[in-house]
């Protein structure tokens, strides 16, 4: 553990479901700050009246650039501000355009600080699509939100599930299936292979051991039900292989998962997120590997059905907060 523990801003996503509840109960909670220093970042306003509705007591240090945070002993909780539109008329469990555009403010000026060196990584609470496109943003996930914001190329960013000590790599994320078809390349799964190994050994894992799925049932059974696998992705292993990473394939998505790794790569959005949600629900990490910056975020929604009745749980963000900043501890002790 260094001196100086490193911070973290806690984007707190859409404004009207869970995501401010559990970013402060994650900012409050002792086994987080024994592992970093929280920031919570959103609308003052609309945190004090999730914690109000929460029933969670702290005070706020309000804050208009992330180099003002104070970082005393039991002191007040650092609220990066934020500002949601029209949040005077904030409601729990509501869709809109100023929820959608609270959500992406959040998650700007966090990326904006880790950008600038002010905090160490970022863990974005859920956010909620159709607030997000009804304020005409383009959006269709972090991970390429984050390689916007990051001048990284679109192409570059992938999610990593973390849950136990499985990690999931998505090749292709959300878009229609015959969309992903169309977008898996021999680049692109070479791309997805080398950005898994690359963030691997950022987050501690010296030697990196990954495990490529198909994309067709069975692989392929060898051309009888598609191609792809000896046409696309076998050459893309191929050619990491040669590159010097660690890397087999391509197994069957629904038979790969016991194997011994320290990471899979799939190529459709479901292949990971049903396997992670049957055997983690709601504590599950998604990090968005790629980019210059650390960047996680939960793999739940946001939950309107219980927004505003302090019940939510936030195990998952404390699990991503220990993906990003405990994560080489925990390998080099393993």
């Amino acid at each position: 553990m260094p001196n100086v523990l490193p911070r973290v801003a806690i984007a707190t996503g859409d404004p009207a479901g869970i995501g401010p509840e559990i970013g402060l109960k994650c900012a409050l909670d002792p086994a987080v700050n024994a592992i970093c220093r929280p920031m919570v970042v959103g609308d003052p306003s609309v945190l004090e009246r999730q914690a109000q509705a929460a029933g969670i007591k702290t005070a706020f240090h309000v804050i208009a650039e992330a180099r003002d945070a104070k970082w005393a002993p039991n002191g007040a909780l650092n609220v990066l501000s934020a500002p949601m539109p029209h949040a005077d008329q904030f409601a729990f469990g509501k869709s809109g355009a100023n929820y959608g555009l609270g959500a992406i403010a959040s998650a700007r000026r966090a990326v904006a600080a880790a950008l600038s060196n002010d905090v160490e990584a970022v863990v974005a609470a859920p956010q909620n699509e159709t607030s997000i496109h009804a304020a005409g943003i383009a959006f269709d996930g972090y991970p390429s939100f984050v390689a916007k914001e990051t001048n990284t190329d679109i192409h570059d960013v992938f999610l990593m599930l973390c849950f136990g000590e499985r990690r999931i790599v998505h090749t292709t994320l959300h878009v229609g299936v015959a969309e992903a078809v169309r977008l898996i390349t021999r680049e692109r799964v070479g791309r997805a292979i080398k950005a898994a190994d690359t963030a691997l050994k950022r987050l501690g894992v010296a030697s990196p051991k990954i495990i490529v799925g198909g994309l067709n049932p069975h692989a392929g059974e060898g051309g009888l039900f598609g191609r792809e696998e000896i046409e696309i992705i076998s050459p893309a292993i191929a050619d990491a292989k040669a590159a010097g990473i660690a890397v087999e394939g391509p197994y069957g998505a629904d038979t790969m998962f016991p194997k011994k790794c320290d990471a899979f790569i799939v190529m459709l959005h479901d292949q990971g997120h049903i396997t992670a949600k049957l055997l983690a629900p709601n504590q599950t990490a998604g990090i968005a590997i790629g980019t210059p910056i650390l960047f996680s975020s939960v793999a739940h929604g946001s939950a309107y059905d219980i927004a505003g009745k302090g019940v939510a749980s936030h195990a998952a963000m404390v699990e991503a907060i220990k993906r990003l900043v405990g994560a080489p501890a925990e390998a080099k002790a393993a």
